[in-house]
């Protein structure tokens, strides 16, 4: 079972940019995206079920071209939740998920801190769904929670900790809630295979940032310690180019 996780910065873009070929080389049986920024109606979804994903579901937020998430797959889950059930956090379509025979599978985009008042969104957001999530992992214990997070953990997953210690994504209350959500039932299934600093999977589009790669791991498979003797590989995949990020992988 290959699980990929992938924010395609736009669907439609990364689409055009050989998104549909590089599924069908690389053969997730399912894949969450996040921000799609598009509507269902704007995408591609023909491509998608010729690629062999039949099973497409769709959470776009209201703001027409901003953030969303979407979950497609080979295997029909018996049961798909579209959000939290959180007014605010719903909104921005950014959570989805689908629960299969033998684990549950979401695909999450945590806000980021672009400027003080969306940081305190951030902030309200992240309280809000640990608290969901935890509660969530006492009903569904085969859980897999994956996405972009916007923060990196520790110092060896961004590429200048000191300078950027003051920056939304690396702030010391960021690292500390992910350190939480951690410790409240979850692993960063990557750290289990791989401890090398300088594995990113996300890029700033300037001053040729990827090619120096001057990076941040803000993109996680946290998985429930249930599914731990479960977990076969967790790789970044740098090679593939649709995005400012990088797809992530997991194998179970």
């Amino acid at each position: 079972m290959k699980i990929v996780s992938y924010n395609v910065n736009g669907i439609r873009a990364a689409m055009r940019k050989g998104l549909v070929e590089w599924l069908k080389q690389t053969n997730p049986d399912i894949v969450g995206f996040q921000e799609i920024k598009a509507l269902e109606n704007q995408i591609d979804t023909v491509a998608l079920a010729d690629a062999g994903y039949l099973y497409q579901y769709w959470f776009p937020a209201q703001k027409k071209g901003y953030s969303g998430t979407g979950i497609i797959s080979k295997i029909k889950p018996h049961t798909v939740v579209y959000g939290t059930g959180i007014d605010y956090m719903d909104f921005e379509g950014r959570n989805i998920r689908a629960d299969f025979d033998d684990f549950s599978f979401m695909s999450l985009y945590l806000p980021s801190g672009t400027n003080p008042e969306r940081l305190a969104f951030k902030f309200k957001y992240m309280a809000d769904f640990l608290e969901y999530a935890t509660k969530l992992q006492q009903n569904l214990p085969n859980l897999i929670i994956s996405g972009d997070y916007n923060i990196c953990h520790q110092a060896h997953d961004i590429h200048d900790p000191i300078r950027l210690q003051h920056v939304s994504g690396f702030l010391p209350e960021e690292r500390a809630w992910l350190t939480t959500f951690i410790q409240s039932g979850f692993i960063d299934s990557f750290r289990q295979f791989d401890s090398r600093p300088e594995q990113y999977t996300w890029w700033s589009y300037r001053a040729g940032s990827r090619e120096r790669n001057k990076g941040w791991r803000i993109d996680y498979h946290m998985v429930s310690p249930a599914l731990k003797h479960k977990i076969k590989r967790s790789l970044i995949l740098p090679e593939a180019k649709h995005s400012d990020h990088c797809p992530i992988l997991l194998e179970l």
